[in-house]
């Protein structure tokens, strides 16, 4: 009998053990006791000081509530984790993941300052037409900026003579542990004045020459979570929504931008970013997110499928790709940007970007002395760009590229969209966009680095380009309504057949075959991403045929690199060590 009770304690034991692992992932397992770390710890009931003194007896120390997500952030010794993770009320510890801000540097030479074409992406999209055949500006929506802050601009300020003056930066928070709300990287300025730059210091006479946001009448409300090196980490963010969360109401914050992201680490189900991001849709708030900036990486063999950043990853958000107009008003010879990163996700296998808009060399708002300003000085913008007095004289603008840039002109549009109808609820704008977004023909494009010359070949397969290319007059002149989920679907592959498809059980609501308000044919695959994607012009949606593309995601065709991308474990792994720094700091396309 005795040694019965002991073989039962010994598989108690074994089983507590065994639990708590589960509650620690690889990155917080083998450090070194006495090392510091800080963790996300999600609890099965909102956290309350209870659980907070539990953390204390543990040497740890409290650091930021996050109850968005039932969960509080601490700094505690790595050989208390395990301790830590015994408590019944624990549901999960994860690290404090970096995060990053997802933009592109890109070269010209030894050009003094930036002498190239102007920035015609706001037209490009249509975002001219939406004041002058619509009659929206943005006026009363306020957009989250989650980023490094933003500095004062007279773009931001408000139009006439009466709000000259007045800046429509209504709200500044930091959400840094030290510091104040201002933009020390210069990132942030950027974001906004495309999301809602009215064109003040630029001529403001001639279209050719006037640099613009999309929504130029929008309120930003400022939360600052990135440092001067443009870094950030998982629970500043996770603050950042928050305390969007909170300041709905009192500032009808309608859209969260978020161009900022870091490598998948787990599924979206459980990453506390994720969790946190599909907090913020189900408040009524829409969420855009940039796609990340892996498009080129093919360490795996992939040709850059497989690479989607998160919270990007999240089937709830817009994930948005970039686009190179080529530096012409028509989108008919724009292309996709090779560095723009291509789904599905990794763990989830989500399908992923939802849709792309502009982001390569986009000229916006200029934060004087900020770290990208100072480092990067080629990228300010000559006075030739935006001005008929000419010269190469760097004033109030500054030229990047990335998915960073393509993200707020979708923020824009979506603040337009609820100028214009306020009742949209998130899944409707998400859905709408992408029904009426410019569908691609199949084929490839190619871009070449101006700095290495490294030519690279992109397709326009439905995890390259999503559902299209944003299209602002066609999304404000979408009537169709639906009552429903506009999740992502999730992709599945065929391993006998070298198939992809939509798994079935995916297809919520508008997406679905006869779910939507009994008008699959308004909200059908095929009438949200196209025929083209789907072979001999059928839906994939049944596994009966394969999402179109030879390249795709398959990358190579190497049975390795099938599995990169469709195996179970993820793409960047557990163990990838790179920066995302090293992956955004490339050249834009030529």
């Amino acid at each position: 009998m005795g040694s019965t009770k002991t073989v039962l304690i010994s598989l108690l034991t074994a089983g507590i053990g065994l639990a708590a692992a589960h509650k620690l992932p690889d990155e917080l397992q083998n450090i070194a006791p006495e090392t510091s770390v800080d963790v996300i710890v999600q609890y099965r009931h909102q956290p309350t000081e209870v659980n907070h003194s539990r953390v204390s007896a543990l040497g740890g120390e409290f650091k930021r509530s996050l109850e968005v997500i039932r969960a509080a952030h601490y700094s505690i010794s790595a050989g208390q984790l395990e301790a830590l993770s015994e408590d019944p009320e624990v549901e999960a510890i994860w690290p404090d993941r970096k995060v990053f801000a997802t933009w592109s540097l890109w070269g010209f030479g030894n050009t003094a300052i930036y002498t190239g074409h102007p920035d015609f992406g706001w037209r490009t999209v249509g975002a001219d037409l939406a004041g002058s055949s619509f009659g929206v500006t943005g006026a009363g929506v306020g957009i989250a900026v989650i980023d490094s802050g933003v500095g004062s601009a007279g773009d931001l300020n408000g139009g006439g003579l009466l709000g000259a003056l007045s800046s429509r930066v209504v709200y500044s928070a930091s959400l840094l542990p030290t510091g104040n709300a201002s933009d020390q990287y210069g990132h942030g300025t950027h974001v906004a004045g495309i999301i809602a730059g009215n064109g003040t210091d630029s001529s403001g006479v001639l279209y050719n020459y006037t640099v613009r946001g999309i929504a130029p009448n929008a309120n930003i409300i400022s939360l600052k979570v990135l440092d001067g090196t443009g870094a950030g980490t998982d629970s500043t963010v996770i603050a950042a929504i928050q305390k969007a969360i909170a300041l709905k109401s009192q500032y009808n914050i309608r859209v969260i931008n978020l161009s900022l992201g870091r490598p998948v680490s787990a599924s979206y189900q459980n990453d506390p970013l994720c969790l946190a991001v599909q907090q913020a849709w189900q408040a009524g708030i829409v969420v855009v997110v940039a796609a990340g900036n892996g498009g080129r990486d093919n360490s795996l063999g992939t040709n850059g499928y497989g690479t989607i950043t998160a919270p990007g990853n999240s089937p709830y958000v817009i994930t948005v790709g970039a686009m190179n107009t080529n530096g012409t008003l028509t989108p008919t010879d724009d292309k996709i940007a090779s560095y723009s990163s291509k789904g599905p996700t990794s763990i989830d296998h989500i399908v992923k970007p939802d849709l792309v808009a502009p982001g390569n060399r986009i000229v916006s708002l200029r934060d004087v002395g900020s770290t990208l300003d100072t480092t990067y000085s080629t990228n300010q913008a000559a006075l030739s760009v935006y001005s008929t007095l000419g010269g190469n004289v760097a004033g109030s603008y500054y030229v990047l590229s990335g998915t960073s840039m393509a993200t707020p002109m979708v923020s824009g549009a979506a603040a337009l969209m609820i100028q214009h109808n306020p009742a949209l609820t998130p899944d409707q704008i998400k859905a709408r966009l992408m029904k009426t977004a410019t569908k691609f023909a199949p084929g490839y494009t190619s871009a070449t680095d101006p700095v290495t010359g490294v030519t690279y070949i992109d397709e326009n397969d439905i995890f390259t380009i999503g559902a299209g290319y944003l299209d602002i007059p066609a999304a404000l002149g979408n009537t169709d309504v639906f009552t429903g989920s506009a999740m992502s679907p999730t992709a599945a592959f065929n391993t006998s057949t070298n198939s992809v498809y939509l798994e079935p059980t995916a297809l919520l609501a508008v997406w679905g075959t006869g779910t939507v308000s009994a008008n699959s044919a308004v909200w059908g695959t095929s009438a949200v991403w196209g025929s083209s994607v789907f072979v001999n012009g059928t839906l994939a949606v049944w596994g009966t045929g394969a999402v179109w593309g030879t390249l795709a995601v398959w990358g190579t065709s190497t049975p390795e690199a099938c599995l990169a991308v469709w195996g179970t474990g993820a793409v960047w792994g557990t163990s990838q060590t790179s920066s995302l720094a090293n992956i955004v700091a490339i050249a834009g396309d030529n």
